[in-house]
């Protein structure tokens, strides 16, 4: 769907949204225009279940998510300006750190928030949203 100042980006390699919400948000297709990728919890797209592992597993499917609706929106890992990191238990920080530098690697990291939360969704341990913007 799009109206003239935004477009829902939507993909079937990430998984679709648990609730009344885009995977993301275009607002438009020219330099400078910004991708929202709403908060992604480790879902596998094949199955809608949560992944089985731990928070590094967790960690590493939440950021695949993430590249494949950046990709859906003809971006990658390198068009992130800003994150938002929510952990179930802030023990974890360090080891999604290690996870979330394989997957932003660029000489410009992205701005990033972290919190811990009273719970996530579907009993999730991480969840990530991102900001993009396009070249």
């Amino acid at each position: 769907m799009s109206t003239a100042a935004q477009t829902a980006i939507a993909t079937t390699s990430a998984p679709a949204a648990v609730g009344p919400y885009s995977q993301a948000v275009s607002t438009g297709e020219g330099p400078g225009a910004t991708v929202y990728v709403s908060g992604q919890v480790p879902l596998d797209p094949a199955t809608g279940k949560l992944v089985d592992g731990g928070i590094q597993v967790q960690a590493e499917r939440v950021l695949m998510n993430i590249g494949a609706i950046l990709e859906a929106a003809g971006l990658g890992y390198e068009h992130v300006v800003k994150t938002t990191v929510l952990l179930a238990d802030i023990a974890d920080f360090a080891a999604v750190n290690e996870v979330y530098a394989r997957f932003f690697t660029g000489a410009v990291l992205p701005a990033r928030a972290a919190f811990q939360v009273a719970a996530l969704p579907l009993g999730a341990g991480v969840e990530i949203e991102a900001v993009a913007a396009r070249p």
